[in-house]
């Protein structure tokens, strides 16, 4: 498989005229027109006075816009997704933070993020789809902001892609990923699910996080294959695309995969008709008695993988047959090489619980401008997951419990402290706490506890309301316990972990 190490050079993979990128109901952009997008992108980019390593945050709906804006992109300058479901304040923390030069939103957009940008002094970007155009075609409007300090295209270090990780300090952490990180993981990808030209992928899932960006469309570029843009997971019209598009798979995170199977009895036809070469979980656990309904229900293996934001998604994964696949496990080391690690920093023995660590050329070189959060992330060249995990003597990794705070709610990660941040700005709030609670489709979901200012009252509805003006939904708490006072540690401290046994919430 070619050993493309920057996006520019992925994108020559695929054959002039085959598929690259598509949509329900629209005529898929030929990796032709995909490469001349991408010159066009650069050049224009350029002209506009954004070069490489210059940052352009992307708030676009799902769409084969938004994968082609994010690879054209990323051919000449820094890419940043951002969730379009975010509120105002939380685009200006983002924007800011990233120190963004540009924001790129639809021809017409209202999103809070074009006020946002013009407040802060981001430069608009519009894309503009014309009518009758390939899918994921597109032209950029803006008035120039002068000349690009580095023109032309990427090179392997410099930097393709921008996110936030959420952590338990107050402010998310910056990843960035090279050239080399993103096209790294998507070849492993593409190597590991035994990606060919002839593939499909359907992607349902969101794209500005780092699962749809790399699993779906770069290994598919990575491969020469293709891959289905939908507007996003709707499993009321998921069967419906996949008889219209006949993907030979997809990747999607558990509740999705839930979901879908739920409805698989009402179209049977289309079950039969379907010929899934397999399907793909990521990004939080599957549970064993949900995998074996899906094979029996797709008649293909599903492939369990283990990724997160840091190693520009995919770490390690469950093979294809005829190798073993164990349920429960994530399989083995896919890529980078995985280990687990004691507290001390050694090195354990198979059957040993620790920290699993890994290293490789998708790993990201730290977060940006956080010496503390590498210090702590980085000992002797491996990069510490935060999970806790064992591996068997023929290198299948199983997690057993994650050592950080962070909320996982499907998938989505929730930092607590956005959270914690949030609800005392209420004027009857005096002290807040989050912490995850279980559920039972989503693994987790957030929580909070809340003293009130004494003579003050307010109702748990009213708190999550207030909350909602502020948090996207997925960060909005779904049980608010209010209490006279908040557990605490030893030494004072307020504690999340375990905080949902001692309120009597599981």
């Amino acid at each position: 498989m070619p050993a493309a190490k920057t996006l520019n050079e992925l994108l020559q993979i695929g054959k002039d005229g085959a598929p690259a990128i598509g949509a329900p109901d629209r005529q898929p952009l030929t990796y032709s027109g995909l490469r001349a997008l991408a010159a066009k992108t650069v050049a224009r980019l350029n002209e506009l006075g954004i070069g490489r390593n210059d940052r352009v945050a992307i708030v676009l709906p799902n769409g084969p816009e938004m994968a082609t804006a994010f690879v054209t992109i990323g051919c000449g300058a820094t890419t940043a997704p951002l969730n379009p479901d975010y509120k105002a304040d939380e685009f200006e923390f983002y924007l800011s933070d990233l120190k963004a030069k540009a924001l790129v939103v639809m021809a017409g957009s209202t999103s809070p993020a074009v006020d946002v940008a013009k407040k802060i002094g981001v430069a608009v970007i519009q894309l503009n789809v014309a009518d009758g155009a390939a899918a994921g075609d597109f032209e950029l409007v803006a008035t120039s902001l002068g000349t690009a300090a580095t023109p032309g295209i990427a090179a392997t270090d410099d930097v393709a892609l921008i996110l936030h990780t959420s952590g338990t300090t107050s402010r998310p952490k910056i990843v960035p990923l090279s050239q080399t990180n993103v096209c790294a993981s998507g070849r492993n990808i593409a190597r590991s699910l035994k990606l060919e030209a002839g593939d499909k992928c359907l992607n349902v899932m969101p794209l500005f996080h780092i699962h749809g960006l790399i699993a779906a469309v770069l290994s598919s570029l990575q491969a020469g294959a293709s891959v289905t843009c939908t507007p996003g997971f709707n499993a009321l019209k998921f069967f419906g695309w996949l008889d219209e598009e006949k993907p030979t798979w997809y990747t999607a995170v558990p509740t999705m995969h839930q979901a879908i199977l739920a409805r698989g009895p009402r179209n049977a036809d289309i079950l039969a008709r379907t010929q899934l070469r397999l399907a793909r979980s990521s990004s939080a656990s599957l549970p064993p008695q949900v995998m074996k309904s899906l094979e029996e229900m797709w008649r293909c293996p599903v492939i369990e993988a283990y990724g997160m934001t840091e190693a520009a998604h995919q770490m390690a994964a469950n093979p294809l047959p005829p190798a073993k696949r164990v349920p429960g496990s994530v399989g083995v080391a896919s890529g980078p090489e995985v280990a687990i690690m004691s507290e001390d920093g050694t090195l354990l023995s198979a059957g040993d619980t620790g920290e699993i660590v890994i290293r490789g050329d998708n790993v990201t070189k730290g977060y940006e401008n956080n010496p503390s959060a590498n210090a702590e992330a980085f000992t002797n060249g491996w990069f510490r997951t935060g999970d806790q995990g064992v591996m068997t003597s023929d290198g299948y990794i199983s997690i057993t419990g994650r050592l950080k705070e962070i909320i996982n709610r499907g998938g989505e990660k929730i930092s607590p402290r956005e959270v914690d941040e949030v609800l005392p700005n209420h004027p009857a709030v005096e002290q807040v706490v989050t912490f995850a609670i279980p559920h039972d489709k989503l693994g987790e979901d957030v929580a909070a506890a809340a003293v009130l200012k004494e003579g003050q009252s307010v109702t748990e509805a009213e708190l999550r309301e207030f909350a909602a003006k502020s948090l996207a939904a997925f960060k909005v708490p779904r049980s608010i316990t209010l209490l006279k006072e908040i557990p605490k540690g030893a030494t004072g401290k307020l504690q999340r972990i375990g905080m949902a046994e001692k309120l009597g919430l599981v």
